[in-house]
């Protein structure tokens, strides 16, 4: 059994990812775990939902799945966010997105 860490969470037929979005970083990047959450930078500016879909691309990208499986589910306005991953399991994605934490 794979220890999984609280910021990934099954749900249904996918994963619950809590995570703390630092927007108008220089680089998109996986920062590591913190605690209840994962870390992760994005390029893009806080206005007008810019940084929630750079994190959800993001997401996808490091997963090699479509857009469309990852969305915003909690936490909108916040840096604390909460997004739903459909079709992979919670080990699948900690393996994906933070490989060296096994």
């Amino acid at each position: 059994m794979v220890d999984v860490k609280p910021c990934f969470r099954p749900d249904g037929a996918g994963t619950l990812l809590f995570v703390k979005v630092l927007p108008r970083a220089s680089k998109n990047q996986v920062c590591g775990i913190m605690g209840d959450v994962l870390k992760i930078k994005v390029t893009a500016p806080p206005v007008e939902s810019a940084a929630n879909e750079a994190v959800c691309r993001f997401i996808a990208e490091l997963l090699g799945c479509s857009a469309s499986a990852i969305r915003l589910v909690r936490g909108a306005t916040s840096r604390n966010k909460v997004v739903s991953i459909q079709g992979f399991s919670a080990a699948e994605v900690a393996r994906c997105l933070c490989p060296e934490e096994e």
